[in-house]
């Protein structure tokens, strides 16, 4: 089952990058794959979001509970779906020297094992793909500012580890 955890540094607050990933409603302006969102229901520290995810002729619907933790701490929790279980979090700090540090981790299973196997060998690119967009995302709302602290190719901290 595809586990990654990372650690980057941005240069943009913690406050804003907890908002650009608490911001559910807005995933299919800039995620990939993303094709709608649907807010179930809203609160100061909960959600309940529907997302279609798509890819060519493919669509499927997997609903979520958001939690969130102002200002440093979002988690994911799957609840209905194709999949077997989802779980993510978001961890934000500001750093000192300006800048945040953000810990990502994603850990999920499909019920098929076939697609295990088959997103385990497309896991690490797809991944950087939607964290790269997250990235795009800040430099659009925030404006972008160099030098970026680390870039996704970057001295990040990472591992991944992808069984089926």
């Amino acid at each position: 089952m595809p586990r990654h955890e990372e650690t980057r540094h941005l240069p943009y607050s913690a406050d804003q990058m907890y908002d650009l990933v608490a911001d559910v409603a807005s995933y299919d302006q800039f995620l990939p794959w993303v094709v709608a969102v649907r807010v179930r229901s809203q609160g100061e520290t909960e959600m309940v979001a529907d997302l279609i995810v798509g890819f060519k002729a493919l669509r499927e619907q997997f609903t979520s509970r958001v939690v969130k933790h102002r200002p440093d701490r979002v988690s994911v929790d799957y609840l209905d779906g194709p999949l077997k279980y989802l779980h993510n979090e978001w961890h934000f700090r500001d750093l000192p020297a300006g800048g945040c540090e953000i810990e990502f981790c994603v850990d999920f299973a499909f019920r098929s094992g076939l697609f295990n196997q088959i997103a385990g060998s497309m896991f690490d690119r797809a991944l950087r793909k939607m964290i790269g967009a997250f990235e795009a995302r800040a430099d659009e709302l925030y404006g972008a500012q160099s030098p970026r602290a680390s870039s996704f190719d970057g001295d990040s901290s990472s591992s991944a580890n992808s069984t089926a």
